[in-house]
């Protein structure tokens, strides 16, 4: 049963439809409301102009707050934060990068190290770009623009043909039990993958995120390894951080 106020679902459901698509039945599940109320809900953000109603859905209209307003937020941190998780890199090695500012912070302190990178991340391409030590991949797909990422069926299939040494990965939200989570349903089959691809993943988070709230889980803290933030770890998560052997960076 949803313990949503149904303002706050809808601002909830908003976030889900971000940058992509949204199917009534999966937010119904997500929410655990009726496909009825979820359908009342997109009705009345379509008449507000927020979103656009499909057949079985509905689509963003555009909305999303931009990535370059998302990146200056919080800056200092997220560099400390990028900087402790380039840290962790070695030389020759394959590493898998997220979408995101913390993970594209990260990318920037990777110029001159000789490495491959794979990344759905636009920003990060273009970051690395002018770098001839790195050599870059990037997976095909479906270019959404207002975030700088690559989704999609081609992009998916594409991320099933590689393994890496270490994925980067950015989070929306980190629930209690350290769960990932994101605000972007359309993004979770990306990280989904390079979480499966890698060898040791790593979390960066910012301590705020330890206070935000997701659409669709990613994961569980049984799929990561390390964790790179900026304070420590809310002591509610103390307990599944040793249970799950995760091992913390504080920048």
């Amino acid at each position: 049963m949803s313990t949503l106020l149904p303002a706050q679902r809808r601002q909830e459901i908003l976030r889900a439809v971000r940058g992509g698509q949204a199917h009534v039945s999966d937010l119904a599940e997500s929410f655990g409301v009726s496909e009825m109320t979820v359908r009342r809900d997109l009705r009345l953000l379509a008449g507000d102009g927020k979103l656009e109603r499909v057949r079985g859905g509905a689509v963003d209209s555009g909305m999303e707050e931009p990535f370059a307003q998302i990146e200056v937020e919080r800056l200092d941190v997220k560099d400390r934060i990028g900087a402790a998780a380039a840290a962790m890199v070695e030389d020759g090695q394959t590493v898998m990068i997220d979408i995101g500012t913390s993970t594209l912070q990260m990318a920037r302190h990777l110029h001159g190290r000789r490495v491959t990178v794979v990344t759905t991340n636009l920003a990060v391409l273009e970051e690395l770009l002018p770098d001839p030590d790195i050599e870059l991949v990037l997976p095909g797909g479906i270019v959404r623009r207002n975030y700088r990422s690559l989704v999609g069926v081609v992009a998916e299939d594409s991320l099933r043909q590689l393994k890496a040494d270490m994925t980067f990965l950015g989070t929306s939200a980190v629930d209690a039990e350290l769960g990932v989570w994101d605000t972007t349903m359309v993004e979770v089959p990306i990280k989904r993958l390079m979480i499966a691809a890698a060898e040791c993943v790593v979390l960066l988070a910012d301590a705020a995120k330890f206070s935000m709230t997701g659409v669709v889980r990613v994961c569980g803290a049984e799929s990561l390894d390390r964790i790179v933030t900026d304070a420590p770890v809310p002591q509610a998560s103390r307990a599944t951080l040793a249970t799950a052997s995760i091992e913390v960076t504080i920048a």
